[in-house]
């Protein structure tokens, strides 16, 4: 997938453990850790509001979109 998600790379920056991300925007460490992973197939703008508030960053901060990887679309649009 075209997109990297560097949520790993902005935890260690502001030096957040997972535990308290998950606990302020209200999902489980478990969904959290598949997010890191990139193991996801989308992201809800509410809980990526919520994420970039207790970061204090953008989103893009925390996506990138690296061309050339396979084009896949989503049915979830």
């Amino acid at each position: 997938m075209p997109i990297i998600v560097r949520l790993d790379l902005m935890l260690a920056k502001r030096k957040v453990r997972s535990r308290e991300l998950a606990a302020h925007v209200g999902i489980t460490e478990q969904n959290l850790s598949l997010l890191k992973g990139g193991k996801v197939r989308g992201i809800r703008f509410a809980t990526l509001a919520l994420i970039c508030e207790f970061l204090q960053c953008q989103p893009g901060d925390l996506l990138e979109y690296l061309p050339g990887d396979e084009h896949e679309v989503d049915d979830a649009l």
